[in-house]
């Protein structure tokens, strides 16, 4: 089944106030502020004069912008006032769901979490909420999801709301440090933290037979390992897929993808899994679509493609 989804109007936190001429008009807490973003083909609804007067930051692209790896680099030109750092709260759809973020001003145009992945981070809880209390029921050990790619954790952080035993992943250090502190803020405990290359990690966790019931994947379309690993998405991706499939419990288990690159889709995705997945093993579903923004004037705003596996 394909779908498309956006974050909850009950996120009180987070709001695509406009969108258009290539930005984004976004409000983090507190603070509203312009970003690139090259999907957004059609026109602002909002006068350019009117941006300015709302926002506190304008993201500008810098020398690397358009480069491989250099994509997103640039600085913030400071409107108004405001915290180099500050937090925002996630209080999901569901009962238990909530946690905290930290978002800061990056050289990279991020602020620390991709708000369109909260359809996500309430599956990732829903479906964890299910393994757990399953395995209670049993007299199981509680179930074990891994997240690679991981970022500052928020998905991490459903998993562990959720009563998960979980691993985050990046190859990052700082990236890593910056996800500890958020769930510390969230009164959250016992997440497993490892810095290291993710491919590099699979191959040796399906060496020693080891299985999660739950793997979250969000892979760049480049990134380098802390050792000078090299990622590409297209070169690495349906490697990374076969080794997951190694380590993916066969039965009461889940998986989740999500994919950034442009020349992505929800079907290139979806057949993907199905076919490093499915042949051998049974599910109970698998779905993919498209993860949007919309924005105050009804403009959805495409940003990335989902594949979710349920067994």
């Amino acid at each position: 089944m394909m779908t498309i989804e956006c974050p909850g109007e009950f996120w009180k936190d987070y709001e695509l106030i406009d969108s258009g001429n290539f930005e984004k008009l976004e409000r983090f807490g507190s603070y509203i502020m312009a970003r690139p973003e090259p999907k957004a083909l059609w026109d602002k609804t909002l006068s350019e004069g009117e941006w300015n007067r709302l926002m506190h930051t304008r993201f500008r692209t810098g020398a690397g912008f358009g480069k491989a790896g250099k994509e997103d680099s640039g600085v913030w030109e400071k409107k108004k006032s405001m915290q180099e750092q500050w937090n925002i709260r996630y209080k999901g759809a569901q009962s238990g769901l909530d946690f905290s973020l930290r978002l800061g001003l990056t050289s990279f145009k991020h602020v620390g979490v991709f708000p369109e992945q909260s359809a996500n981070w309430e599956f990732i809880y829903k479906r964890t909420t299910e393994l757990v209390r399953k395995a209670q029921e049993e007299g199981l050990q509680k179930p074990k999801v891994l997240n690679l790619f991981a970022y500052t954790g928020a998905a991490s952080l459903a998993a562990k709301a959720a009563g998960a035993d979980v691993t985050h992943l990046d190859s990052v250090r700082q990236v890593v440090t910056w996800a500890k502190g958020n769930m510390e803020k969230s009164g959250l405990d016992n997440i497993r933290w490892v810095v290291e290359d993710a491919l590099k990690f699979a191959r040796r966790e399906a060496k020693r037979g080891n299985l999660y019931q739950g793997i979250i994947l969000d892979p760049p379309a480049y990134g380098h390992g802390p050792d000078g690993e090299k990622w590409k998405l297209d070169e690495c991706l349906n490697e990374m897929l076969k080794c997951v499939s190694d380590i993916l419990a066969p039965t009461d288990s889940f998986l989740v993808l999500n994919l950034y690159s442009n020349g992505y889709s929800a079907v290139l995705g979806e057949t993907l899994v199905r076919e490093t997945f499915c042949k051998k093993t049974a599910f109970k579903s698998l779905d993919c679509g498209e993860l949007v923004l919309k924005d105050s004037y009804g403009k959805n705003l495409p940003l990335s493609i989902f594949v979710r596996l349920s067994r």
